[in-house]
Protein backbone atom coordinates (compact mmCIF):
# COMPACT_ATOMS: atom_id res chain seq x y z
CA UNK A 1 0.00 0.00 0.00
CA UNK A 2 1.07 3.59 -1.07
CA UNK A 3 0.94 6.32 1.79
CA UNK A 4 -2.67 7.55 2.14
CA UNK A 5 -2.79 11.23 2.85
CA UNK A 6 -5.60 13.07 3.74
CA UNK A 7 -6.47 16.70 4.67
CA UNK A 8 -8.79 18.62 6.83
CA UNK A 9 -9.50 22.07 7.41
CA UNK A 10 -11.12 22.89 10.67
CA UNK A 11 -13.15 25.73 11.47
CA UNK A 12 -12.61 27.55 14.82
CA UNK A 13 -15.23 28.14 17.51
CA UNK A 14 -17.79 25.69 15.77
CA UNK A 15 -18.21 23.18 18.10
CA UNK A 16 -21.27 21.10 15.90
CA UNK A 17 -18.32 20.77 14.03
CA UNK A 18 -15.16 20.10 16.39
CA UNK A 19 -14.41 16.26 15.90
CA UNK A 20 -15.00 15.93 12.78
CA UNK A 21 -11.85 15.37 11.32
CA UNK A 22 -10.69 12.79 13.64
CA UNK A 23 -14.40 10.99 12.94
CA UNK A 24 -13.08 10.48 9.17
CA UNK A 25 -9.17 9.58 9.83
CA UNK A 26 -10.76 6.71 12.30
CA UNK A 27 -13.08 5.59 9.73
CA UNK A 28 -10.59 5.51 7.12
CA UNK A 29 -8.28 3.77 9.19
CA UNK A 30 -10.89 1.02 9.93
CA UNK A 31 -11.46 0.82 6.41
CA UNK A 32 -7.69 0.12 5.82
CA UNK A 33 -7.85 -2.67 8.14
CA UNK A 34 -5.95 -1.28 11.16
CA UNK A 35 -6.57 -2.54 14.61
CA UNK A 36 -9.13 -1.08 16.77
CA UNK A 37 -6.29 -0.10 19.42
CA UNK A 38 -4.41 1.49 16.90
CA UNK A 39 -7.92 3.19 15.48
CA UNK A 40 -8.57 4.14 19.28
CA UNK A 41 -4.88 5.86 19.97
CA UNK A 42 -4.91 7.63 16.78
CA UNK A 43 -8.71 9.21 16.94
CA UNK A 44 -7.99 9.92 20.80
CA UNK A 45 -4.91 11.93 19.90
CA UNK A 46 -6.28 13.71 16.48
CA UNK A 47 -9.50 15.05 18.67
CA UNK A 48 -7.68 16.36 21.53
CA UNK A 49 -5.48 18.30 18.68
CA UNK A 50 -8.70 19.07 17.15
CA UNK A 51 -10.48 20.34 19.95
CA UNK A 52 -7.76 22.47 20.71
CA UNK A 53 -7.21 24.21 17.39
CA UNK A 54 -11.34 24.89 17.69
CA UNK A 55 -10.57 25.99 21.47
CA UNK A 56 -7.68 28.54 20.84
CA UNK A 57 -6.77 29.03 17.77
CA UNK A 58 -9.76 30.22 15.25
CA UNK A 59 -8.73 26.34 13.33
CA UNK A 60 -6.39 25.49 11.20
CA UNK A 61 -5.44 22.02 8.98
CA UNK A 62 -4.89 18.63 9.52
CA UNK A 63 -2.56 16.37 7.15
CA UNK A 64 -2.34 12.86 8.18
CA UNK A 65 -0.04 10.22 6.12
CA UNK A 66 -1.09 6.45 6.69
CA UNK A 67 1.18 4.01 5.70
CA UNK A 68 1.19 0.47 7.22
CA UNK A 69 4.07 0.90 9.68
CA UNK A 70 2.68 4.30 11.24
CA UNK A 71 0.19 7.31 11.26
CA UNK A 72 1.71 10.40 11.31
CA UNK A 73 -0.51 13.93 11.44
CA UNK A 74 0.13 17.12 11.37
CA UNK A 75 -2.23 20.02 13.10
CA UNK A 76 -1.88 23.48 12.17
CA UNK A 77 -3.01 26.73 13.16
CA UNK A 78 -2.10 30.85 13.12
CA UNK A 79 -3.56 30.89 16.87
CA UNK A 80 -1.94 32.89 19.72
CA UNK A 81 1.06 29.98 19.91
CA UNK A 82 1.46 28.60 23.36
CA UNK A 83 3.99 30.74 26.16
CA UNK A 84 4.88 27.68 27.68
CA UNK A 85 4.78 24.23 26.17
CA UNK A 86 6.07 22.45 29.18
CA UNK A 87 3.39 23.84 31.42
CA UNK A 88 0.51 23.13 29.13
CA UNK A 89 2.07 19.36 29.23
CA UNK A 90 0.47 19.40 32.24
CA UNK A 91 -2.75 17.52 33.46
CA UNK A 92 -5.01 20.37 34.32
CA UNK A 93 -3.51 23.12 33.24
CA UNK A 94 -5.63 25.36 30.88
CA UNK A 95 -6.67 28.57 29.29
CA UNK A 96 -9.96 27.80 27.63
CA UNK A 97 -12.54 30.56 28.41
CA UNK A 98 -14.75 29.85 30.77
CA UNK A 99 -18.18 29.73 28.20
CA UNK A 100 -15.92 26.97 26.47
CA UNK A 101 -15.82 24.97 29.83
CA UNK A 102 -19.33 25.08 30.25
CA UNK A 103 -19.42 23.38 27.11
CA UNK A 104 -17.53 20.43 28.84
CA UNK A 105 -14.06 21.39 27.12
CA UNK A 106 -10.82 22.63 28.15
CA UNK A 107 -10.44 20.46 31.42
CA UNK A 108 -6.55 20.48 30.61
CA UNK A 109 -5.75 16.94 29.26
CA UNK A 110 -5.61 17.92 25.95
CA UNK A 111 -2.11 17.47 25.45
CA UNK A 112 -1.11 15.32 28.05
CA UNK A 113 -4.16 12.85 26.20
CA UNK A 114 -2.38 13.53 22.99
CA UNK A 115 0.89 12.11 24.47
CA UNK A 116 -0.60 9.19 26.21
CA UNK A 117 -2.37 7.90 23.06
CA UNK A 118 0.77 8.50 20.45
CA UNK A 119 4.35 7.15 19.91
CA UNK A 120 5.40 10.68 19.24
CA UNK A 121 4.79 13.69 19.87
CA UNK A 122 6.53 17.33 18.86
CA UNK A 123 5.01 20.36 19.59
CA UNK A 124 5.90 23.34 18.13
CA UNK A 125 4.47 27.32 18.75
CA UNK A 126 5.42 30.94 18.50
CA UNK A 127 3.30 33.34 20.61
CA UNK A 128 1.36 35.56 18.11
CA UNK A 129 1.95 32.92 15.28
CA UNK A 130 0.73 30.06 15.84
CA UNK A 131 1.60 26.05 16.74
CA UNK A 132 2.33 23.23 15.07
CA UNK A 133 1.23 19.71 16.32
CA UNK A 134 3.14 16.87 14.97
CA UNK A 135 1.98 12.94 16.31
CA UNK A 136 3.13 9.69 15.13
CA UNK A 137 1.39 6.44 16.34
CA UNK A 138 3.21 3.20 15.01
CA UNK A 139 1.50 0.38 13.86
CA UNK A 140 2.77 -2.41 16.98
Amino acid sequence: MDAVTLHYDVSGNDFTCAGEASRKIKKTLKTLGFSPEIIRNVAIAVYEAEINMVVHANGGTIDASVTPEQIDVVLKDTGPGIPNIELAMQEGWSTAPENVRQLGFGAGMGLPNIKKYSDALRVESEVGKGTTIYITVINK
